[in-house]
């Protein structure tokens, strides 16, 4: 009968065979590590400086910002700029008609897009395939394009002087991205929970709501925290269908921040670009670990 040869392991002064000795671990070059963390430095200064700047700038009156260097630190720390931003510049108005029209359009394209996406990778129907085509179809149409056949649209309807278009086209042109984007996470969600669903009797609706939507709860969090960002930012969409100043949102609020006689006032406009920058840091910085889980769980194949 045949065997395998084993070497025998002995001490150093025994006979037998030579000991084995465990590899060393390989070590990285203190070059390569120095460079690395240059790169890093660096990186992090693009990043970190230029809302320092801001902040800085924020601080600063109008003949400070104007007559002194850009880089110099303000004379006067005039905090009142967040003041006068947030009631005579009316940045708290153009914030609540944002939220206002970026929360009712983020639920809405969430909600359609969970459920499309779960009809396109879960349900078995004839002309999926298609569908989904026509979806991501809809990502290749520039917004431009559809702004003034959307305005004539609104208009005709009665719909302008509200903020009902931004949440409209934001919903319409978000949802492809959302669909595909959904679609991508229940193609990893294993078919045989939900085969086990329908013979326990679970019905279509049943089976989205209590199984499928806890399992792309990540998922969720990221689709919804990437458009939250695009619409947030927006500013084409917003300058075209607000024609009236109490609907304007912050970004269109930050494009006409001017103070008396038309002159602009750059303690105050720095000040509400701060708030509007530095919000939405909070909101992503509280949410990053759930960001990376959603994105690598659409990753994996379950």
């Amino acid at each position: 009968m045949a065997t395998i040869d084993t070497p025998v392991k002995t001490s150093a002064g025994g006979s037998g065979h030579a000991p084995v000795r465990a590899p060393r671990p390989r070590r990285g070059r203190p070059g390569s590590r120095l460079w690395v963390k240059v790169v890093v430095a660096l990186l992090l200064v693009v990043e970190v400086y230029p809302m320092i700047w801001m902040f800085l700038t924020s601080l600063k009156s109008n003949d400070d910002y104007l007559n002194n260097s850009t880089w110099s630190l303000p004379t006067t720390w005039e905090w009142g700029n967040y003041t006068e931003a947030w009631t005579t510049g009316n940045i708290g108005l153009y914030v609540q008609n944002s939220l206002l029209a970026v929360v009712p359009a983020l639920a809405l394209m969430l909600l359609l897009g969970t459920a499309a996406g779960f009809a396109l990778q879960v349900m078995v129907w004839k002309g999926r395939s298609l569908t989904l085509l026509v979806f991501l179809a809809g990502m290749m149409v520039p917004p431009q394009m559809i702004l003034l056949p959307l305005f004539t649209v609104y208009f005709q309807t009665g719909l302008s002087g509200t903020l009902w278009p931004l949440i409209l086209t934001y919903t319409g042109t978000g949802l492809p991205l959302t669909v595909f984007m959904m679609a991508t996470y229940y193609r990893s969600v294993p078919r045989e929970l939900f085969e086990a669903a329908t013979i326990d009797g679970a019905g279509i609706l049943r089976a989205f709501w209590t199984i499928s939507l806890p399992l792309v709860r990540n998922a969720l969090l990221t689709v919804g925290l990437v458009q939250f960002f695009f619409i947030w930012n927006d500013l084409l969409i917003a300058l075209t269908f607000t024609n009236n100043q109490d609907l304007r949102t912050i970004q269109v609020g930050l494009l006409n921040f001017t103070g008396d006689f038309g002159a602009t006032q750059y303690g105050p406009l720095f000040a509400a670009i701060c708030i509007n920058v530095f919000g939405t840091l909070v909101i992503y910085l509280f949410l990053n670990q759930k960001v990376m889980k959603g994105l690598t769980s659409g990753a994996l194949k379950g």
